[in-house]
C-alpha cells in the first residue's frame, strides 16, 4: 500500500462491481489498478469502462497480483467461498460482498483461513458503514430510548421473477432470505447481538427457495425483533427501535437511511437527517473508507463490521433456512445449517 492511496483489485464484473468500482475511482485515497472475470472479454470491458490498467480472464492472475493491496468479491454469494478464499490462500486482503457466505460453515472457513494467515477480511454489509446507521446505533447504544425491546425490519422486492432468475436458482443461492433478508437480520443483531432462539415460517418456490419469509428472534433479555423478506411484493424497507423509554423509525430504506425520527417519552419528536457532506445516500464509498482505514491502521478485522458479528448472522440465517426447509446443493444437515449457539 502507497502512502497515498489503496490499490485495489476487483474480482467479478456485475452490478455490485460496477457501483463499488464507481465510488472507488472517485476517491482520492483509493486506486483500481486489476479486475478479474473468468471471461477475459468481460474483465477487458470493465477495465476499458472504469479505466482499470489490468485485465484477468481468470482468478488466479488477480490473486498472485503483488500490486494489490485489497480484492473486493462480488462473485454470487455460492461462490464466495471460493473466491475469497483463493485470494485469503494468496495472501490478499479480502472484502467480500454480502452475504458473506452461503453458510457459517463456508464463513467460518473464510475467517479461520484470514486470522490463521493474519490477512484482513471484511463483510462488505456498507449499512454498517453509513454514517446514518452509525448515528443511530450511537444513540440507542447511549441509552437515547433505554433498553431496547423490539426491533422491526423488512425488506421485499415486487418482482415477479422467473425460475431461470438467479433469485430462484438453489444452485447460486437463491431466495430471498440471502440476497435481502440478511439486512433485517443484521440490522437487528447490530442492536441486539445474536439471538437465542429463532422461529420462521415461509412461502417456497418450486425449486425450493423461499419466495418470502417471516422470522421471530427472541434474547434471552426478553428482546425481540420481527425480521420479513420477500421476492414477491416490494415493502417499504422501513425500521424500528422500540425502546423501555422511546422509539426510533426509519421510514424508508433502513439500510440507508435518509433520515430517521426520534420519539422520546415526553419530549418532542426529533428528526435526524443526512449530512450532505457524506455524499449520495447509496454510496459505498463509507464501507470502502473503512476498509482502508483498517489496513493503514495494521487492522486484520473491522470494528465496524468485525467478523464474529458477520459469523453470528451467518448462524441465524442458516436456523431460518433450517426452520423453513430451505437447503442448497451440496449442503449437508451436520454441517451446513447451524442453529444458534
Amino acid at each position: 500500500m502507497t502512502e497515498q492511496r489503496t490499490r485495489w483489485g476487483i474480482l467479478a464484473t456485475g452490478g455490485m462491481s460496477a457501483r463499488f468500482t464507481g465510488d472507488l475511482v472517485d476517491m482520492p485515497d483509493a486506486e483500481v489498478v486489476a479486475v478479474a472475470s473468468r471471461s477475459a472479454e468481460r474483465a477487458k470491458e470493465f477495465a476499458d469502462r472504469f479505466g482499470i490498467p489490468r485485465a484477468y480472464g481468470d482468478w488466479e492472475s488477480l490473486a498472485r497480483d503483488e500490486e494489490i493491496d485489497v480484492v473486493y468479491v462480488a462473485t454470487p454469494h455460492a461462490a464466495h467461498r471460493a473466491a475469497a478464499g483463493m485470494m485469503l490462500e494468496a495472501g490478499q486482503h479480502v472484502l467480500c460482498e454480502k452475504p458473506f457466505t452461503l453458510n457459517v460453515r463456508e464463513a467460518a472457513e473464510l475467517v479461520a483461513l484470514a486470522r490463521d494467515g493474519g490477512r484482513f477480511l471484511m463483510e462488505a454489509m456498507w449499512m454498517y458503514c453509513h454514517p446514518m446507521v452509525r448515528r443511530l446505533k450511537a444513540l440507542v447504544a447511549d441509552g437515547a430510548i433505554g433498553e431496547v425491546r423490539h426491533v422491526q425490519a423488512d425488506f421485499g422486492l415486487a418482482g415477479p421473477f422467473p425460475a431461470t432468475h438467479r433469485l430462484r436458482d438453489p444452485a447460486l443461492g437463491g431466495g430471498a432470505l440471502l440476497d435481502l433478508g440478511v439486512y433485517p437480520v443484521s440490522f437487528a443483531q447490530l442492536l441486539l447481538g445474536e439471538p437465542s432462539d429463532v422461529v420462521a415460517r415461509a412461502t417456497l418456490s418450486e425449486e425450493g427457495v423461499d419466495l418470502q419469509t417471516g422470522a421471530l428472534l427472541s434474547w434471552e433479555n426478553g428482546a425481540l425483533a420481527s425480521v420479513h423478506c420477500s421476492i414477491v411484493g416490494g415493502t417499504a424497507t422501513s425500521a424500528s427501535v422500540t425502546g423501555s423509554e422511546g422509539r426510533i423509525d426509519i421510514p424508508d430504506g433502513f439500510f440507508f437511511p435518509e433520515r430517521f425520527m426520534l420519539h422520546r417519552d415526553g419530549r418532542d419528536a426529533e428528526e435526524f437527517a443526512a449530512d450532505p457532506a457524506d455524499g449520495p445516500r447509496a454510496s459505498l464509498k463509507h464501507e470502502a473508507a473503512e476498509v482502508m482505514r483498517a489496513l493503514r491502521a495494521g487492522e486484520t478485522e473491522s470494528p465496524v463490521v468485525p467478523l464474529d458479528g458477520t459469523l453470528g448472522v451467518m448462524r441465524t440465517l442458516d436456523a431460518i433456512r433450517d426452520r423453513v426447509g430451505v437447503r442448497y446443493p451440496g449442503e449437508d444437515a451436520n454441517g451446513a445449517v447451524l442453529t444458534p449457539a
